[in-house]
């Protein structure tokens, strides 16, 4: 069975990357003393237990376990002045899902104490990597695992786009996750009969590196 787990890197809640009071009366959205955070905003029960929400509370999201994807994003987001987590964004983007899938995990966590500067509460700016990885980062995907999985697949190979049998008679049965570049939505905007597949749940781009 294919196991997962999410990373999160931190050194403490009070010192998430790039902390910073997020103001209103300046041009780059930042206050005057952007460092000095009387007190910054914390978790219920602490770091150790940020961890244990995040961890408990992953899905990993179905295209990513079922293509291997693996990697690190980084989320900028904001404690509010009332605890609450907004504006959770990621500023890369390893597809598949896994950004929403980020988002969701950070919005819907439980409030935190927000934190206190010049005496007021104030929201507080963060930047937060996360990793996502599958144990065995470079698994064999199988073609027939696509194709009963109920999504629908096109391929990019060279910068031409396939069909899952085309691509197969191009890659094989199976190929390496780390072959795989990004998976994203695919829309067909240029309605190409071939990748028209309205029986599917939802149709995948599958980028392959060159």
């Amino acid at each position: 069975m294919k196991t997962f787990y999410l990373l999160l890197v931190l050194m403490t809640i009070a010192n998430l990357s790039n902390a910073q009071v997020a103001g209103k009366g300046t041009s780059n959205g930042q206050s005057d003393g952007d460092f000095g955070i009387e007190r910054p905003p914390e978790y219920p029960g602490g770091v150790s237990e940020f961890y244990k929400y995040l961890s408990n509370n992953l899905k990993y999201p179905t295209i990513a376990r079922l293509v291997g994807i693996n990697g690190r994003l980084v989320l900028s987001f904001v404690v509010d002045e009332n605890g609450k987590v907004t504006k959770a964004t990621p500023i890369n983007c390893i597809g598949a899902g896994c950004e929403a899938e980020a988002v969701r995990l950070l919005e819907t966590s439980p409030a935190w104490k927000p934190g206190i500067n010049k005496g007021q509460p104030v929201s507080v700016h963060y930047n937060v990597p996360i990793t996502f990885s599958i144990e065995g980062n470079n698994q064999k995907v199988l073609m027939k695992e696509l194709r009963a999985s109920g999504y629908g697949f096109v391929f990019s190979i060279k910068d031409t786009l396939y069909t899952i049998d085309e691509a197969e008679n191009l890659l094989g049965k199976s190929f390496k996750s780390t072959q795989v570049q990004i998976a994203e939505p695919f829309y067909n905007y240029n309605k190409v009969a071939k990748f028209d597949m309205p029986d599917k749940k939802e149709t995948y781009l599958i980028i392959i590196k060159s």
